[in-house]
């Protein structure tokens, strides 16, 4: 007579091992780094690099007050803790102008909920023509944030010197009067109001609102 056997112990059920708590704390944080980038353009950590030509200014700009195209006197430094985009430029321009201001109203789109820390502002160099009225109906068919700027030849002429831009006037055609020859680049100041990068004619909006983003979360 055999005896009968005993039931063999059931197999013991296995945990989940570190090695799947570490996996999945690694692509938690590969999806959040992800998610970062797409948002802000760039890294959280480590060295950036800038499209635009990088300038570092030891202090910040000088005070220049002059006329904004709201009617009211207006400095740089009351922009601070903004990203400044100035651009020197005048409403007769044919060509640079507004092809500059084309690719700048793209920067506050691309910003999304972070536009309303950057100001694009353009100064006139052609302050004959170019009053206050004049400048806001020009820069609002372009972007109702954009702010423009006008005062004297003198004022203008001080406001220009530290940005290294130059402008003169010269005769033009019955047709568009005189026109101003001036240096047409993109100035992006910091939020402490320190020049910080220069984009030449051409610079692609992507390139700036790349760089921008950068400066917003300094």
């Amino acid at each position: 007579m055999q005896t009968p056997q005993a039931n063999p112990p059931a197999p013991k059920k296995r945990g989940v091992g570190p090695l799947f708590w570490v996996g999945l704390a690694l692509l938690i944080l590969l999806a959040a780094l992800a998610a970062y980038i797409i948002l802000n353009g760039g890294l959280p950590f480590g060295p950036q690099s800038f499209n635009g030509q990088e300038l570092q200014s030891a202090e910040p700009l000088p005070e220049v007050t002059l006329m904004a195209s709201t009617g009211e006197p207006l400095s740089l430094s009351d922009l601070r803790g903004k990203v400044v985009l100035v651009y020197f430029g005048y409403t007769y321009c044919p060509d640079a102008c507004p092809t500059t201001m084309a690719q700048l109203k793209k920067v506050p789109a691309a910003l999304g909920d972070k536009a309303d820390q950057v100001q694009v502002a353009m100064i006139s160099v052609d302050p004959q023509r170019d009053t206050p009225e004049v400048l806001r109906d020009y820069l609002a068919a372009f972007h109702p944030s954009f702010i423009g700027l006008t005062g004297t030849l003198e004022e203008i002429t001080a406001a220009a010197a530290p940005f290294g831009i130059y402008f003169a006037a010269h005769a033009g055609t019955a047709a568009t009067g005189y026109l101003v020859d001036h240096t047409s680049a993109v100035t992006a100041i910091d939020k402490a109001g320190h020049i910080r990068l220069v984009y030449p004619h051409g610079t692609l909006a992507e390139d700036i609102v790349a760089d921008v983003r950068q400066l917003v979360r300094e």
